[in-house]
C-alpha cells in the first residue's frame, strides 16, 4: 500500500518535520523495521485533534496499535517533552522568547470512559516501557486543571496538571518552577521571567513576596477584600501594590493559548485514563504551537 505523506489538515508541515525528525529515536536494528515516524506522529495528531478512540484511527496512519504504542513509549521515555524543550531552547538562543510571562489555568472535564485506570497490581501488555509508565502514572481524579505559563507570544513555557479543586494560587509556585529553558551553549537554564501578569486569583502576599524575592516585576490587580482590609487598617495597611493596566492587557495571551489548546478535542475533554498520557498530549499540542510560530 502506498502511503501519501503530503501534509493534510492538522498534520506536520515539511518545515516542522525537518526540525524534529533528527531528534526522534532511531531503531536499534533488532526486530521488525519501525513504521515511518512521520506517519505515526501524524496519526497521533489526528487522534489528538478529533478526540476519537484509538481504534478509529484512519488506515492511512497505519495500525492503531502501532500509533498508540509509540505515543505511549515516547511519553514514558520523555521524547515528547524533549522535543518541546528543544524548540524552546532554539527560540531562546536566537532571542525570540518574550519573557513577560502570563499565568492562568483552565479546567478540562474528564469523559466518563476515563474511569477504571489501574493503580497497582499486574499489568498486561508486551512493551516494558508502557508497563512501567502505567505503574507510575497518576490515576484520574475527575476534572483536570491545566495550569500554564506562556511567553509574550502565547507559547507554553510551563505546564502543570492538578486535580480540578486545586486553585491557581496554590499551584503558582509549581508553575513558576516549571519554567526552565536550558542554554544552547554553556550556562544555567533560563528560569526567571522579567514580569508576570496574572489575574486577581494570584493576588496574595506570598506570591508577591516570591516574585519580588526573585527579582520579577509583578502585575497583579488587588482583590476588593484585600483593598478594603488595607484601607481599614489605615497607615498599618501600607500602600496599594503597583499596577499597570497597559501591561495587564498583555495577560490575554494565556487565554488565547487555552483557546488554541481546546481546538484539540482530546485536550478540551480528557479521554485518556492515565494523567501522564493526557499530559503528553498537552506537550505535543504545545510543540505544534512552537513549530508553527513564524521564524521571523
Amino acid at each position: 500500500m502506498i502511503i501519501d505523506l503530503v501534509a493534510g489538515r492538522g498534520e506536520l508541515t515539511e518545515a516542522a518535520w525537518e526540525r524534529i525528525e533528527p531528534l526522534l529515536p532511531r531503531a536499534d536494528g533488532r526486530g521488525r523495521p519501525w513504521r515511518d515516524h512521520r506517519q505515526v506522529v501524524n496519526g497521533v495528531l489526528w487522534r489528538l485533534r478529533t478526540g476519537a478512540p484509538w481504534r478509529d484511527l484512519p488506515e492511512r496512519y497505519g495500525p492503531w496499535q502501532t500509533v498508540y504504542e509509540r505515543f505511549a513509549c515516547w511519553e514514558a521515555d520523555g521524547t515528547w517533552a524533549k522535543l518541546l524543550e528543544h524548540v524552546q531552547v532554539h527560540d531562546d538562543a536566537v532571542g525570540r522568547v518574550e519573557w513577560t510571562v502570563a499565568v492562568d489555568s483552565t479546567v478540562n472535564r474528564a469523559h466518563q470512559h476515563v474511569t477504571g485506570a489501574r493503580k497497582k497490581g499486574p499489568q498486561t501488555g508486551t512493551n516494558w516501557k508502557i508497563r512501567a509508565a502505567r505503574r507510575r502514572a497518576k490515576p484520574p481524579a475527575g476534572p483536570r486543571r491545566v495550569h500554564l505559563a506562556v511567553d509574550g507570544r502565547g507559547l507554553p513555557l510551563s505546564i502543570v496538571l492538578t486535580p480540578g479543586n486545586v486553585d491557581d494560587a496554590t499551584a503558582f509556585g509549581q508553575v513558576l518552577d516549571g519554567i526552565r529553558i536550558p542554554r544552547a551553549g554553556t550556562g544555567r537554564p533560563r528560569r526567571t521571567p522579567t514580569r508576570v501578569p496574572g489575574h486577581k486569583a494570584y493576588s496574595s502576599r506570598a506570591i508577591r513576596h516570591l516574585l519580588r524575592r526573585r527579582g520579577i516585576a509583578v502585575t497583579i490587580p488587588e482583590r476588593r477584600d484585600q483593598a478594603a482590609n488595607r484601607r481599614r487598617r489605615g497607615r498599618l495597611g501600607g500602600r496599594p501594590p503597583a499596577f499597570d493596566e497597559e501591561v495587564y492587557r498583555e495577560r490575554n495571551v494565556v487565554e488565547r493559548c487555552f483557546a488554541r489548546l481546546k481546538q484539540f478535542r482530546a485536550i478540551a475533554t480528557r479521554f485518556d485514563k492515565l494523567a501522564d498520557r493526557y499530559r503528553a498530549g498537552v506537550d505535543l499540542a504545545s510543540l505544534i504551537f512552537w513549530l508553527r510560530e513564524p521564524s521571523s
